[in-house]
């Protein structure tokens, strides 16, 4: 056997070169094929079937949407904390007209259903045609449906929508009081808010006022003897107030005035005219990642059948990712929570609020301010979720908004014939707003 081996040995050594290759490939490949059995199997009996009981917490996990917190305990969770500054009036969802918006543009970035919202529009064609400075408020159904729209289209007419069976049903009141402008000032005692009630104003004046205000100060940090002064254009009919529009503000803390004046597009605006907004990035990272999952203010939960809303945006991205500020602000929240994981919480102003999740780390402290485009946390995978993300949120007035479309503020001021016209206004308004 050995001198088989040996002699088919020499035979092969002394074939060329190119030989020897292929007849070694042919050899390989011949015991390959020789040693692969493929394993059939062949059941001689019927196949055993064990049926196992998931809880429902663990169908859940199973899920795609468990990359997001789906029932709604679980956002409670996250809430950020309100103070009294937070406290919501009659009309909690309200907008004013800008440049460029429509009504679909508006409350598209709110999640209204398009075909309310074309609807809205059968009902009442003027509404293709809003102005600037004119205001919307609208209020919502449990199932987060547009439940009634108002459109204040001067400070003479407004008209309502209200829902019907197929659609919208319009109706106008037109006001016939006069319209006086009132001053009320004050000190500040205990907090802005009770100082302010004090001074004569309603709740929802006060709300207006620091909105107005809320790019210039915190009002939580106001000192006793603050002084304020409101400028107030009230409607009197039959010697009630039926409405009110704030024409501006001036607020003395430590030796120094601030100021807020009511334009004609219905924005604030300092003396020279120069915008108050503080100006936001689109996204909260240096570039645009894929969007994973879409913000669905009425999407259901696969297992309970009941709406469970996705409040922001889901960006796939690797971990590790910096996650940026989209705009000047406080750290209100920045801690480890439940479903959403490490979780950073920014309040820019007192109207915008910006929500970040899934977070491997955190960068900033609560109480912190940061400033546009500072690093605030790394993205990861924490809490519950599938992969890679960041779950982003925006939210205006205490409602969050779609972030992709949301219309987000930018730092503008009044130019050419605006703002001439607005300083001849600031010198006729200024003058009103004294102490003594």
């Amino acid at each position: 056997m050995q001198q088989i081996a040996r002699s088919v040995a020499l035979a092969f050594n002394n074939l060329p070169r190119p030989h020897r290759v292929m007849l070694g490939s042919l050899t390989v490949l011949t015991l390959a094929v020789a040693v692969w059995r493929p394993y059939v199997y062949h059941p001689t009996s019927s196949p055993i079937v064990r049926t196992i009981e998931l809880e429902q917490n663990e169908i859940r996990s199973l899920l795609p949407e468990a990359s997001e917190p789906i029932d709604q305990a679980a956002q409670e969770d996250e809430a950020i904390p309100q103070d009294e500054l937070d406290e919501k009036t009659d009309t909690p969802h309200e907008y004013v007209v800008s440049t460029g918006d429509t009504l679909s543009s508006i409350l598209n970035q709110y999640g209204i259903d398009m075909g309310d919202i074309s609807r809205l529009a059968a009902a009442d064609k003027d509404l293709r045609n809003m102005k600037i400075g004119q205001q919307l408020s609208w209020s919502l159904t449990a199932d987060g449906d547009l439940q009634q729209l108002t459109w204040e289209m001067s400070r003479r007419e407004t008209r309502t929508y209200d829902r019907v069976a197929n659609g919208f049903k319009m109706s106008s009141e037109t006001q016939q009081g006069e319209w006086v402008n009132s001053l009320l000032k004050g000190t500040v005692g205990g907090s802005f808010v009770t100082s302010a009630r004090n001074a004569g104003l309603t709740s929802t004046e006060v709300s207006a006022v620091i909105k107005a205000m809320q790019w210039q100060m915190d009002f939580r940090k106001l000192k006793k003897d603050d002084e304020f002064a409101v400028l107030m254009s009230r409607e009197m009919l039959d010697g009630k107030r039926e409405q009110s529009q704030l024409v501006g503000v001036r607020i003395r803390t430590e030796g120094k005035d601030y100021y807020a004046i009511r334009a004609e597009d219905g924005k604030f605006y300092d003396r020279n005219g120069t915008g108050l907004a503080k100006g936001f990035l689109r996204f909260p990272t240096a570039r645009q990642f894929r969007v994973s999952s879409n913000f669905n203010p009425r999407r259901l939960n696969p297992v309970t059948g009941r709406v469970a809303p996705h409040r922001g945006v889901d960006f796939a991205m690797p971990q590790g990712t910096p996650v940026l500020a989209v705009g000047d602000g406080e750290v209100v929240m920045a801690k480890r929570s439940g479903a959403a994981g490490y979780y950073v919480a920014i309040r820019h102003g007192r109207t915008y609020t910006t929500r970040y999740m899934h977070l491997r780390k955190i960068l900033v402290k609560p109480g912190q301010k940061v400033k546009r485009g500072d690093r605030i946390a790394l993205s990861g995978n924490t809490g519950r979720s599938t992969g890679p993300h960041l779950h982003y949120e925006v939210w205006i007035n205490q409602q969050a908004v779609n972030p992709l479309t949301a219309k987000l503020p930018r730092t503008e001021g009044l130019t050419g014939s605006d703002r001439t016209d607005y300083l001849a206004q600031v010198k006729q308004v200024l003058p009103q707003l004294r102490f003594d």
